[in-house]
């Protein structure tokens, strides 16, 4: 329960308030169970009082001549003088119920079915208006008789104000225990929070290139889980930082190549004396690089958004055979220039269960980087013409799509198969033209839409064995595999 309205929580205000909240909550009902209890003890020693008077007026009680008498003598009045606070009534009725001394307003107790006679009770009553309490007794005197009624009544001021006493004896020490427990409490939490400033300094005096572990052990126990979060997240920063650097710096190494290209090529063109063909071969040259350089930078830009983990990725409803299908299109050009022969076999684009949950814009590049890298890598002449095929299976017992791109080229050695899927990386001893990019480009798109990707030969004991791409992605819930 908040007392003081933050418009910023503060752990600090939050633990007060919880502790000080209960604290003066019960102070009011510890005022109230105090006079309560002070009531009662102030009563108790005036009940005695009360229960001595109608045990001495009831030895004033005689018979004679089968009749009850009570004879008060002046001494035994004294017992029941009032002083300056209360005020004292006393009544004797006798066997017939007929008034024989006293205050005759002092209302008769109600009737008990077991009476023990000479047994002092006590009640609460009114006498002309007046809260009074009241003793009295019951006795027999004559035997057969009714029994023969002694009450004696007294007001309740000196009660009152005993109780008021006892309250304040009690309380007042009260208002100045209450703000020193306050002052203590704050005191004690400003000490208990004083690891929290430390660790707040600790890591603000580091320099903004240290990302080493909080020690956890000097710190709270009830703070060690934080810290460890914070910890994991500098590790995991630590690590992205990292590969950022390293994938700037192969970056830069890979658009150099292709812009000391360009720079030689238009030396070259500049050259005096340079005849007609040796400009078009450097202009041929240049055009190369620039493709190869625009290549490049598509690619670095492809890798980026696929490793951009922290942006949600707009998702829709996409059919992969008809992406896929789409992807060979536009590639049979490139590969009837090669003379490969690119084809499409498998699940057409509507078939059910044939959709997933993905963004298509991602799905086409790692399409197209699985083609394109077939496309790069498998020979072909007119002779013995490559073949490259990209096929769309459903497994409807498994709920599983599967994208299958397989060519007839030289395949993957076993040692190079989990390197390849590194950035700019190359397999040794291929004149294929390419940035070292496709392929993590589909491990990432295939990662952020939950898929795996596997690799095996196409022809296995076979020379050449060629490469068969799998990328498995779950299946849209939405859609029923029939």
């Amino acid at each position: 329960m908040n007392i003081f309205h933050r418009e910023q929580r503060s752990l600090f205000g939050e633990i007060l308030d919880w502790m000080l909240t209960p604290l003066l909550l019960l102070w009011p009902v510890s005022l109230m169970l105090t006079w309560l209890v002070a009531q009662n003890i102030a009563g108790k020693p005036f009940d005695r009082s009360l229960e001595f008077d109608v045990r001495a007026l009831a030895q004033l009680v005689t018979t004679h001549n089968n009749r009850v008498q009570f004879n008060l003598p002046r001494p035994a009045r004294e017992l029941l003088r009032a002083d300056e606070s209360d005020t004292v009534y006393y009544q004797v009725q006798g066997a017939h119920g007929e008034h024989l001394s006293g205050e005759q307003k002092i209302p008769t107790p109600p009737e008990e079915k077991n009476v023990v006679f000479g047994q002092v009770y006590l009640r609460e009553a009114e006498v002309r208006g007046i809260a009074v309490k009241v003793a009295y007794t019951w006795l027999q005197p004559l035997p057969g008789a009714k029994p023969t009624l002694i009450q004696v009544a007294e007001t309740m001021e000196k009660r009152s104000v005993l109780a008021t006493e006892i309250v304040k004896g009690v309380m007042l020490p009260q208002f100045v225990i209450l703000p020193m427990a306050v002052l203590l409490v704050w005191l004690a939490l400003v000490q208990a929070i004083k690891p929290l400033h430390q660790l707040e300094e600790r890591i603000r005096a580091r320099r903004s290139d240290d990302m080493s572990p909080i020690d956890s052990q000097t710190v709270p126990l009830e703070v060690a889980p934080l810290v460890d979060s914070v910890n994991d997240l500098l590790m995991r920063l630590k690590d992205s930082i990292a590969a950022q650097k390293r994938f700037l710096a192969d970056a830069a190494h890979q658009l150099k190549t292709p812009l000391a290209g360009l720079r030689m090529q238009a030396e070259l063109a500049r050259r005096e004396g340079a005849s007609a063909e040796e400009l078009k071969h450097s202009l041929r040259q240049i055009g190369r690089a620039s493709i190869r350089a625009t290549h490049t930078v598509n690619q670095l830009l492809a890798l980026a958004r696929a490793e951009s983990n922290g942006v949600a990725m707009p998702s829709t409803t996409c059919d992969l055979a008809e992406l896929t299908m789409a992807v060979v299109r536009d590639c049979v050009p490139r590969a009837l220039e090669k003379q490969i022969d690119l084809g499409y076999e498998g699940e057409q684009p509507g078939a059910p269960g044939g959709q997933l949950a993905g963004n298509p814009t991602l799905l086409k590049e790692l399409i197209r980087n699985l083609v394109d890298n077939a496309i790069n890598y498998t020979p072909s002449s007119s002779k013995i013409p490559g073949v490259i095929t990209a096929r769309v299976l459903i497994d409807r017992f498994g709920k599983t799509l599967v994208l299958q791109v397989e060519d007839s080229g030289p395949g993957v050695p076993e040692a190079e198969r989990e390197l390849i899927f590194q950035p700019f990386y190359r397999a040794l001893g291929t004149e294929a033209d390419g940035s070292g990019l496709g392929l993590p480009i589909v491990m990432k798109i295939a990662h952020q839409h939950n898929a795996t990707v596997t690799l095996e030969d196409t022809q296995p004991g076979r020379m050449p064995p060629g490469a068969c791409f799998s990328v498995r992605f779950v299946a849209d819930d939405s859609t029923k595999l029939a």
